[in-house]
């Protein structure tokens, strides 16, 4: 079983086929919660966490915020009274990388134990 998280991103800056579906899928069984996306033609991960207000969804998104950071490779990130909603996808290839499921298992890492 792959652990994501254990992984280093590499720099992406296009020049790659992004994922397949069936790729995505296979490395998605590894990322309990996460699902995939279709959004202007791109696949998409995505997952929902929910808190119980505002300040907890917050510091979640803090938290995302500075993985994100530190690996240089940025989600989108859409924080709500109790909600925080992360979509990972790589820009640059238009769609999924190896990366993306890294930087979700690393998003999974910022749940409080």
């Amino acid at each position: 079983m792959e652990n994501f998280a254990d992984e280093t991103c590499v720099p992406c800056r296009g020049g790659v086929e992004p994922l397949r579906r069936a790729q995505a899928e296979a490395m998605l069984q590894q990322l309990p919660g996460w699902r995939l996306i279709e959004e202007n033609g791109q696949l998409r991960l995505q997952r929902e966490f929910t808190w119980a207000n505002f300040a907890e969804a917050i510091e979640f998104s803090t938290a995302v915020a500075a993985i994100a950071e530190a690996a240089g490779h940025h989600p989108r990130l859409v924080t709500e009274w109790g909600r925080v909603c992360v979509q990972w996808w790589t820009h640059a290839i238009g769609g999924l990388h190896r990366n993306d499921f890294i930087m979700a298992a690393r998003t999974d890492g910022c749940l409080p134990d």
